[in-house]
């Protein structure tokens, strides 16, 4: 088992490092979640409601939105250049040292 370490910006300059496995099939917003984020998932990860919005700050690159993700980000009241749905984001080991800010919940 590999764990891969996430930073969350709580405040400007104050980060939270989160601790994941990669050998479960978790998504961020699992992960998220679990470490009591204010990550509503309402539709439960399927990228159908835009409640799990993360800001990426910095880290490895990830694979592109779906054309699914993209329409629901486009929905958003407040949409950033690296805004990402967490529940698309599979924890993977190329993902160590990611760093998020969960979005405010609209």
């Amino acid at each position: 088992m590999e764990d891969i370490r996430i930073y969350v910006e709580e405040a400007p300059g104050q980060r939270r490092e989160i601790v994941g496995p990669t050998d479960m099939g978790l998504s961020l917003m699992e992960l998220l979640k679990a470490s009591d984020y204010p990550i509503q998932a309402t539709c439960g990860g399927m990228a159908l409601c835009a409640t799990c919005h993360v800001e990426i700050l910095a880290g490895p690159p990830l694979p592109e939105p779906s054309d699914d993700e993209w329409a629901m980000l486009d929905t958003l009241p407040v949409l950033h250049e690296t805004s990402r749905l967490s529940c698309q984001i599979r924890l993977a080991p190329n993902l160590d040292g990611l760093v998020v800010r969960v979005a405010d919940p609209a």
